[in-house]
């Protein structure tokens, strides 16, 4: 099975095959390359999805992310971006193993036809021109011919004519002498000729043609092998991330198995437990007996007393006590509530001093590492003296040193009151603090050692009368404060060195190399008041960031 014997006479044919073959290739390759395209522009949407649903830092919904269920979510977006991750090595194997290398073999394909067929012309212009030869040695041998086929019937009619003289008849018999030696001399042109292009055409069609035809057979045969690779590893690099995208679902399903519903639901316990004891029984009272009849601490009544007073208290403290909850810059000096937590209740109170301690002690920490860059600094300025002047670092570490030695009282002062309010946590085991009793003397002893203790036996919060009339008066001068208060004036601009986590209340975070607006100066306490935009301001570290105060500001 040869196209050089078979198809000897297809020659054009061939050329328009080959050709379907190459646009074949072409449409091949373009359909990987959008199959690569899909590729990338799935693993893309994936990465968004798993973005969009990702916890935001410092946000409630972070805090919420502590339970199983939504841990196990989390794994699932973290394995949804390894899988998507996949699909770009799809993309990337696919472009270098089937898109590149078929451009460039189409290229030497392309190359290698037009070799093929143009000496497929070349041939058939020889073949050509030796028919035109052996038609021109023809028509020559016939003309020649006639020729001397005229001149013999000349010469007989003049030898035969009487009146012809005798030089006449000689001289018409060596003209047909000659006309029959040149009908010999294009015989035998014409059949050297023929012989010639015989063997040309037998070498054409039976050697050359067929050679020609045979390249070009094994170039198209190549061409459909190549093309069948291509479609097997097409397949192998969809098997070979079958494996990860696996591990991927495995990961999944592992994070969905690692969910405790036990787990969650002692978590919110912990978020949630007040630490208050039950409520203890009711006495019996004995409206029988002809006496005032007072009624229990401990009784339910009362309880809803208390309750009536505390939602009062709490719907006019959410309205008019606390207003700068609303305004950032009026939190930053008051706070949104009582320093020690006294307003929670003992359990929530307790995790969120050990919260504050242990977010004072990243500060000290942080403060430390500060301390340290700097005292390494300054130890390169005193050996090298060019680098830098030593003493233009020891004020930053008196500031860093009193930082630290600030939040160190910060810490003994937090660790004082949540050892204080672990020592007040009733123990749910013993029975005897259960009785009415009881929590009518833990009541009285917490009122009178310290207003902040305020929690009763039965869960409700109570309130003397002139502490709430007090914080009534409060609220209103605050208000009245607050709402006149008109936005502190720029005083200068200042870069940020570092970053800074703004996590306590009246902070506010940059990041290094931000430029914000400058509205209180350090006044000796180791912290600027700086503003974002009109709805973000806030303290930052005066050491964390460099400041640059307007001309009118230094002058005032």
């Amino acid at each position: 099975m040869s196209w050089g014997t078979e198809l000897w006479d297809q020659f054009d044919n061939l050329e328009k095959h080959t050709q379907w073959g190459i646009d074949i290739l072409e449409k091949y390759i373009k359909f990987v390359k959008e199959r690569t395209e899909i590729e990338i522009n799935y693993a893309k949407q994936l990465r968004n999805l798993s973005k969009k649903y990702q916890p935001k830092r410092n946000s409630k919904e972070e805090e919420e992310y502590k339970y199983t269920s939504c841990k196990a979510f989390i794994s699932t977006l973290n394995e949804m971006n390894d899988y998507a991750g996949q699909h770009e090595v799809i993309s990337e194997n696919m472009t270098s193993q089937i898109i590149v290398e078929l451009t460039r073999y189409v290229q030497e394909l392309k190359q290698e036809r037009k070799s093929h067929f143009h000496d497929g012309r070349k041939a058939q212009q020889h073949i050509e021109t030796c028919w035109k030869q052996l038609e021109s040695s023809k028509r020559r041998f016939e003309r020649d011919c006639k020729e001397a086929d005229r001149a013999q019937q000349y010469f007989e009619k003049m030898d035969a004519d009487i009146n012809v003289t005798k030089a006449d008849v000689e001289k018409a018999r060596q003209q047909a002498q000659l006309r029959h030696q040149m009908a010999e001399d294009s015989k035998a042109d014409y059949s050297s000729t023929l012989q010639k292009f015989n063997h040309e055409q037998h070498e054409h069609y039976y050697t050359h043609i067929p050679n020609i035809f045979q390249k070009i057979q094994e170039m198209e045969e190549r061409r459909i092998v190549r093309i069948g690779e291509s479609m097997k590893t097409y397949a192998e690099v969809d098997r070979q991330v079958i494996p990860i995208i696996g591990k991927c679902l495995d990961g999944i399903a592992k994070a969905a198995e690692s969910i405790d519903q036990k787990n969650d639901s002692q978590l919110v316990i912990e978020a949630y437990k007040s630490g208050f004891e039950p409520p203890g029984d009711i006495e019996f009272e004995d409206y029988t007996q002809p006496m005032k009849r007072t009624i229990s601490e401990t009784s339910l009544s009362n309880s809803r007393g208390d309750s009536k007073t505390e939602l009062k208290f709490a719907s006019k403290s959410k309205g008019k006590l606390w207003p700068f909850i609303k305004k950032n810059k009026l939190s930053l000096k008051l706070g949104a509530g009582p320093e020690d937590f006294s307003n929670l209740p003992p359990e929530q109170r307790r995790k969120k001093l050990q919260q504050k301690v242990d977010e004072l002690n990243k500060e000290i920490q942080k403060e430390m590492d500060q301390r340290d860059a700097i005292t390494k600094m300054k130890d390169v300025y005193l050996k090298n003296p060019q680098m830098g002047d030593p003493g233009s670092l020891d004020h930053k570490l008196i500031e860093v040193g009193q930082n630290i030695e600030k939040l160190r009282l910060e810490v003994q002062k937090f660790e004082a009151w949540l050892t204080e309010v672990e020592g007040r946590l009733p123990v749910r085991g013993e029975q005897a603090r259960r009785q009415s009793g009881m929590y009518e003397a833990q009541t009285t002893l917490s009122v009178n050692n310290c207003a902040q203790d305020r929690e009763s036996p039965d869960g409700s919060y109570t309130e003397e009368q002139s502490q709430e009339n007090e914080l009534k008066m409060m609220a209103t001068d605050f208000d009245d404060e607050f709402d006149d208060e008109e936005p502190l004036p720029t005083i200068g601009t200042c870069k940020a060195l570092y970053t800074f986590e703004g996590q306590n209340e009246g902070t506010i975070s940059i990041a290094e190399g931000e430029i914000l607006y400058v509205i209180e100066e350090d006044k000796g306490d180791g912290w600027t008041r700086i503003r974002r935009n009109e709805d973000e301001e806030g303290y930052v570290p005066t050491s964390y960031v460099e400041v640059y105060l307007d001309k009118n500001a230094k002058d005032s």
